[in-house]
């Protein structure tokens, strides 16, 4: 009879993958006093080829063809996207074309005004475009690779504690997860920001694992300030979002670490010293920065990047009542511009279920929690170091505390950012799910890992009759039939009937998976060109501008409905406001037919041709000024001119003011304004109100400039005033 006790080994011995979890300090299955075999040497490249001794002799050759899968799944076809969401392309052209542009995240290379996002993600696409030239492919591979990282760092995460077969099921089901597989496919900073996360969940594993005395010690706080720096450039990548893993990662150490209280305490308080050193540096360099040599800090009140991360992509998101320019747009509350939570439909603890995030990120939620559960129940009374407790609370931490935030969130949230959610979700489905199996012969753990496998193939069936009912409408009972069915086998299988066990996980998993699977399938094989995409078949309800469709005003929030219904009268929206994600129907930002941009060509094909050819002509600081982004990266992207955005992303910044722009005017630094441009705001909503900046500088210009048409667009040549100004 195999028995189990908890002891302490050295830090790199790898365990009988039938351990409670296999790797350092957990369980040791003994083998009624089998001596074990030194192995034979390995060289560098044969123990990176193959693993290290101890793994199993399939482990490394399985991880490697995992990897090639998800690297052939993230990178074909990667450029329909084409520049994907324009804001970010037009800041990643910047960067190439200005070193300053590349450090502050400036959209114009003209450095007039920052995108309303840290730098981090720009830094490492403009890079890519230094080196490869800008173009589609150069600002989304590095994207891709992300991609590849995440699912390897997370392999490398799951299999110490967990074994290589839950490493591989945990990357795999990442991988696989439908927003994972958009966002890791698109220049949003999201895919960098999962990256830094995962990373940083590693290195508190790596912490933990380093038990032994004297030497080794040093190691554990060398790991946990490597998990803090990658804490820090999360923040640098999104701000707050960054730092909803820290509860998760730092009550596992403190929990599990075979150290001392007091050490584990003051290890935690100078890892969350690296946080603000390498988070905080570039605050510091920002602040320090004489104002009037660097860009606009966009989406802040005051020129502040601290301003930024508490205000508008801080407490505005959480509490929504702030937004770009420092208000709510037109009394509903949201970060930056109108929306409020409509992005994420209405707030509440049912909300990762709902239409907006149940399809991108809820299939594995269920099941999910049901392994969070039992985990912690098999935990039990174990001794304090126990890793299946240590990782039910890291990985549950994650994935707890970023969904409650998202579902409470009362201002602008995007589905899209539940790709936060996806590793913490894949981590606690595959140690869940390992450690049900290695129990299976008590009939409460197959139970539990049968009702894992159940749930899911019903929940699936839920969200795509719910959300995309025309869309392969069979597979849905495919995978209700297949999943129920092989849950049911497993879960009456008997100790003794090992085959019949097997034969229901594997059907009744690859059943339950089907769902997912398809919907990933469904999302790379087509391109996004939207501020907000949404995984997933077109017919699929979803957020607000994204291919899933367009929302009639009774759907969205009272506040809103009346302020949009003032523009549109009753009824739907106008395709071309849901299809771009921003701006009226007929902008120049609607969405290209054909699903997607032809490869590096992006939506700047559809600027008008006889406006890029008036701005490739100048020479000036900026070829143009328009109010808000949304015809400003248009035409940074088809030209390679500076465009100055008034009032930045959302039209609504307090940049430039009426003083600050007939200075530029006065100084010949830019030549012509583009009227009617806009963002999430400018000149369409919020920033059109007619209360702002950017709507102070249109007024002036239309009263002191004459208007001319060129192509379709109504130009003024700031050059020549009608009147004194």
């Amino acid at each position: 009879m195999t028995t189990t006790e908890h002891i302490s080994v050295p830090t790199d011995t790898v365990l009988d993958p039938g351990s409670q979890l296999t790797g350092p300090g957990t369980g040791l299955v003994h083998d009624g006093g089998a001596s074990a075999v030194p192995p034979p040497p390995q060289t560098r490249f044969r123990r990176i080829v193959l693993g290290p001794p101890g793994d199993p002799s399939w482990a490394r050759p399985a991880i490697w063809l995992l990897l090639l899968g998800v690297a052939v799944l993230y990178l074909v076809n990667i450029t329909a996207s084409g520049y994907g969401n324009d804001f970010y392309a037009a800041a990643v052209k910047s960067s190439t074309e200005s070193w300053k542009a590349w450090l502050f995240a400036s959209l114009d290379s003209g450095n007039g005004i920052t995108v309303d996002k840290p730098p981090a993600a720009m830094w490492i696409m403009g890079l890519s475009g230094r080196i490869f030239g800008f173009s589609s492919a150069s600002m989304l591979i590095p994207e891709a690779l992300m991609g590849v990282g995440a699912v390897a760092v997370l392999y490398a995460a799951v299999k110490r504690w967990a074994g290589p077969e839950a490493g591989l099921l945990a990357g795999g089901l990442l991988a696989l997860t439908p927003v994972a597989a958009m966002m890791f496919r698109y220049n949003n900073p999201d895919a960098l920001l999962t990256l830094l996360m995962t990373v940083a969940a590693y290195c508190v594993i790596r912490a933990i694992d380093a038990q032994v005395p004297s030497k080794v010690r040093s190691r554990a706080l060398t790991w946990l300030l490597l998990a803090g720096t990658a804490i820090g450039f999360a923040f640098l990548t999104k701000m707050l979002q960054g730092l909803l893993v820290l509860p998760g990662l730092g009550v596992a150490y403190l929990i599990a670490a075979p150290r001392s209280l007091w050490t584990r305490i003051w290890h935690l308080l100078a890892a969350f010293g690296a946080v603000i050193v390498s988070g905080g540096w570039f605050v510091v360099l920002v602040a320090l920065w004489p104002a009037s040599s660097r860009p606009y800090i966009g989406g802040s009140t005051d020129n502040s990047l601290w301003e930024l991360a508490i205000g508008y992509n801080g407490l505005g998101r959480i509490f929504g009542n702030t937004g770009g320019g420092g208000a709510a747009t037109g009394g509903q509350p949201g970060g930056g511009g109108f929306g409020g939570g409509m992005f994420g439909g209405a707030t509440g603890i049912t909300r990762m279920f709902g239409t907006a995030f149940g399809s991108q990120i809820s299939w594995l939620l269920p099941a999910a929690l049901v392994a969070l559960v039992a985990g912690l129940i098999a935990a039990g009374r174990a001794v304090r170091t126990d890793r299946l407790r240590a990782a039910m609370v890291l990985w549950g931490g994650w994935t707890i505390v970023t969904a409650v935030v998202f579902s409470f969130m009362q201002g602008t949230t995007h589905p899209y950012y539940s790709i936060a959610l996806a590793p913490g979700i894949a981590g606690l489905v595959a140690v869940g799910g390992r450690e049900m199996w290695r129990r299976r012969n008590n009939v409460m753990a197959r139970s539990v890992l049968a009702a894992m496998i159940a749930v899911t193939a019903v929940w699936s069936f839920y969200l795509m009759q719910r959300d995309a009912p025309t869309w392969n409408a069979w597979l849905r009972y495919v995978i209700l039939i297949a999943g129920v069915a092989g849950a049911v086998l497993l879960a009456v299988s008997a100790a003794r009937l090992k085959k019949l066990a097997v034969v229901g996980l594997v059907v009744g998993s690859a059943g339950a998976l089907a769902g997912m699977t398809g919907w990933t399938m469904n999302t790379v094989s087509k391109g996004y060109d939207s501020a907000t995409p949404t995984a997933g078949p077109a017919s699929a309800a979803g957020g607000f501008g994204g291919r899933g469709g367009v929302p009639n005003l009774a759907d969205l929030p009272a506040g809103l409905a009346a302020q949009l219904r003032e523009q549109f009268g009753n009824g739907p929206l106008p395709s071309g406001l849901g299809a771009a994600g921003q701006g009226p129907a007929g902008s120049a930002r609607s969405t290209l037919a054909g699903g997607g941009a032809a490869a590096g060509a992006g939506r700047a094909g559809s600027a008008d041709p006889a406006v890029v050819k008036l701005l490739e002509a100048t020479s000036t600081r900026w070829a143009a000024a328009t109010s808000g982004s949304q015809s400003a990266d248009l035409y940074i992207l088809a030209t390679d001119k500076a465009v100055l955005a008034l009032g930045g992303f959302t039209g609504s910044d307090p940049y430039p003011t009426l003083d600050q722009f007939k200075t530029y005017v006065a100084a010949g630094q830019v030549t012509y304004f583009l009227s009617g441009g806009g963002g999430f705001g400018g000149g369409g909503f919020g920033g059109g109100r007619g209360d702002g900046a950017a709507s102070a500088v249109s007024t002036w210009v239309q009263q002191n400039f004459k208007a001319t048409t060129v192509g379709t667009a109504t130009v003024y040549d700031l050059r020549s005033p009608i009147t004194k100004a």
